[in-house]
């Protein structure tokens, strides 16, 4: 396995659309999967998607940190999915702050559907169907985004709720407590 060089917000494949995967299960998709994974763990990341490492293919891969407090299990679980569809299953949407590994040390207040269902297959041609909410949600969209060519900074609910992670802490930290 390899740890591969991560894209940053202003290379061109970040913009771009990507393509679909047609030869499920193959050899090389199970090769860049298990690096993408083996790069998301090294990048201390929670999700990441094909065109954050330079391959414009629609794979994502993400982890979910809160499945392991609910299961009171020490292991997180990686899910790898090819093709993903998603679709909205509630109106309600939440406000929250993202990252992302290609926008390093920058923050940003995102809008997202709280309730969703995907689609898409593992890497053995398996179909995945589940359901999310809270941080599971927020995790797929942001990593299906990518897919679209679109980050999260071109979802923010206002221009001025983006910044470095320090001095946006700094300053809505420090703003609550004054209230």
């Amino acid at each position: 396995m390899s740890i591969l060089k991560i894209a940053r917000l202003g290379h061109p494949i970040l913009q771009k659309r990507t393509s679909i995967v047609k030869k499920i299960p193959h050899p090389s998709i199970k090769k860049l999967i298990k690096d993408m994974t083996e790069t998301m763990l090294d990048a201390k990341g929670i999700g990441l998607a094909a065109p954050q490492v330079h391959v414009s293919k629609k794979i994502i891969i993400f982890r979910v940190p809160e499945e392991a407090v609910k299961n009171k299990n020490s292991t997180i679980e990686i899910t790898a999915l090819i093709n993903p569809k998603i679709t909205k299953i509630s109106k309600a949407t939440e406000d929250q702050w993202e990252g992302c590994l290609s926008i390093p040390g920058m923050t940003g207040l995102v809008k997202r559907s709280s309730k969703i269902t995907y689609k898409g297959h593992d890497m053995n041609g398996n179909l995945i169907k589940k359901e999310a909410e809270g941080l599971h949600a927020r995790i797929v969209q942001h990593e299906v985004d990518h897919l679209m060519g679109i980050l999260y900074i071109h979802r923010l609910v206002d221009s001025r709720a983006f910044g470095f992670v320090n001095e946006i802490e700094d300053y809505w930290k420090n703003e609550k407590e004054r209230k």
